[in-house]
């Protein structure tokens, strides 16, 4: 697995007194990684008996498809009623490989997006990539989808939008290369959404070519406030979609 090197997460800033009280420091990618890993188990254990009966390899602790709808799965007919779920599904997996690669990525391209563009940044750039990859797929296929691999597409655009900008072209050169590979991969495994992977990648580029990077200005109150409100309509999508599943569908 690549990994850029050198590059330490930047923190979240917590006030003094929350900071004692969790007792150490947390990272963007540690909480995106570690949402990702909480709404997969949590998928496993509202259905269970479903991780009992793999299709095969690919699907070993696969959630069932009631279990992903109740925490936000996107696509199907309904979904601009549900729009929401353009932000939750990014962070809803369908099997234990599923998980495990892209947590890997988060984890490996995380640290160094967040130490070139700064954590709310970052974190924009990684939603609204996730959120544009699963529009362009629901607009085209309209089949349901999960995972982060859009805003993973995301992160590595805006990596190359960096390298481009500070004429780094070793980072441009080795970042495009595991996009491409990426890319050609899902036309080989099955069950891969590439919309949602070129709609994420363009997200991504878009976001990260509008916004300036932390050596050219800190991080102002604008990209703050539209981090938290990213991070407010995910948390509430999950509970509006969890409360919508228990309701009793319309005849």
């Amino acid at each position: 697995m690549p990994v850029l090197r050198g590059l330490e997460p930047e923190p979240l800033r917590l006030r003094p007194g929350l900071q004692k009280f969790i007792g150490r420091r947390l990272d963007l990618t540690s909480v995106i990684a570690g949402t990702c890993i909480i709404l997969y188990v949590t998928s496993l254990a509202l259905e269970p008996k479903a991780i009992l009966h793999p299709a095969g390899f690919l699907d070993i602790l696969a959630p069932d498809g009631d279990a992903l709808t109740r925490l936000g799965m996107t696509g199907g007919s309904d979904w601009a009623q549900q729009w929401w779920t353009l932000f939750t599904a990014i962070y809803l997996h369908g099997s234990l490989l599923h998980i495990f690669f892209n947590v890997m990525w988060i984890r490996n391209l995380g640290p160094a997006v967040v130490e070139f563009w700064g954590t709310s940044r970052a974190f924009v750039i990684f939603t609204l990539a996730g959120a544009v990859g699963f529009l362009v797929s629901n607009v085209v296929t309209g089949h349901y989808s999960i995972g982060a691999s859009g805003a993973i597409f995301g992160m590595l655009a805006a990596l190359i939008v960096y390298g481009r900008r500070v004429g780094h072209s070793a980072l441009t050169a080795q970042v495009w290369q595991w996009a491409l590979i990426l890319f050609v991969m899902g036309f080989v495994l099955r069950g891969v959404n590439n919309w949602a992977h070129a709609g994420g990648f363009a997200g991504g580029w878009l976001a990260s070519t509008f916004m300036p990077t932390s050596a050219e200005r800190r991080e102002g109150r604008a990209a703050m406030m539209l981090g938290a409100l990213f991070a407010l309509v995910t948390v509430v999508g999950v509970i509006l979609s969890f409360v919508q599943a228990l309701l009793p569908s319309r005849p």
